[in-house]
């Protein structure tokens, strides 16, 4: 039988998954977006910038699938992509910063960083 201090770390556990899940989810797609809008024969700032987008998104992407699935998953990998995605997110984020117009982006992927660390955190 399963103790109340248990199933509240479960739904402690449940409740850092979704909201990472949710913070990829919403970081996959400003990038995706900031990405488009950037001009891939502009500045390579703007390049940098546009490339960091799409990976981040990519990234994001993957994990949030990730987190999507059934609890029973590798705990080392878990924490694995949850490391790449926020690294992901936080080098994304400073490329935005040198894009003007592009703010609204780098705090979101920087959201999903202190998401997946906020996650991580739980897994230890």
């Amino acid at each position: 039988m399963t103790t109340t201090t248990s199933q509240q770390e479960l739904f402690r556990f449940l409740e850092d998954r979704f909201t990472c899940a949710q913070a990829c989810t919403e970081c996959a797609r400003t990038c995706a977006l900031r990405a488009s809008l950037l001009d891939p024969d502009g500045p390579k700032k703007q390049e940098s910038a546009r490339r960091a987008g799409v990976l981040c998104a990519e990234v994001c992407e993957a994990t949030c699938n990730l987190l999507s699935r059934e609890l029973g998953q590798n705990e080392r990998g878990i924490r694995a992509q949850l490391e790449w995605c926020r690294d992901v997110c936080l080098e994304c984020a400073d490329a935005f910063d040198e894009c003007p117009g592009a703010e609204s982006a780098a705090q979101t992927c920087r959201e999903c960083a202190q998401a997946c660390a906020d996650f991580i955190a739980t897994l230890r």
